[in-house]
């Protein structure tokens, strides 16, 4: 399954592990700020980011890279994420 790994690289190395959010190219009901359509022409398919499923995996778990979010496309991602968890 693909993912996006939100966590910088620094802590990626030191840790071990990466914090995630799931990508699914399944068409999404809901929208932002639990999904976030992703732009890169590199997937195999119109893709969605799922904010509110959110993981940490160990680095074994991955597989090669495919694309890189943009600077936008992540901003949004965090801004979901902070929409979902602050009250």
């Amino acid at each position: 399954m693909p993912v996006l790994i939100i966590s910088e690289d620094v802590f990626n190395q030191r840790s071990g592990t990466v914090i995630a959010m799931a990508i699914t190219s399944q068409p999404q009901r809901a929208g932002f700020p639990l999904t976030l359509e992703l732009a890169s022409k590199r997937l195999a398919k119109r893709s969605w980011v799922k904010i509110s499923q959110i993981r940490t995996l160990g680095l074994e778990r991955l597989g090669k890279r495919i694309d890189k979010a943009s600077t936008s496309e992540l901003a949004q991602v965090i801004e979901g994420l902070r929409e979902i968890v602050d009250s």
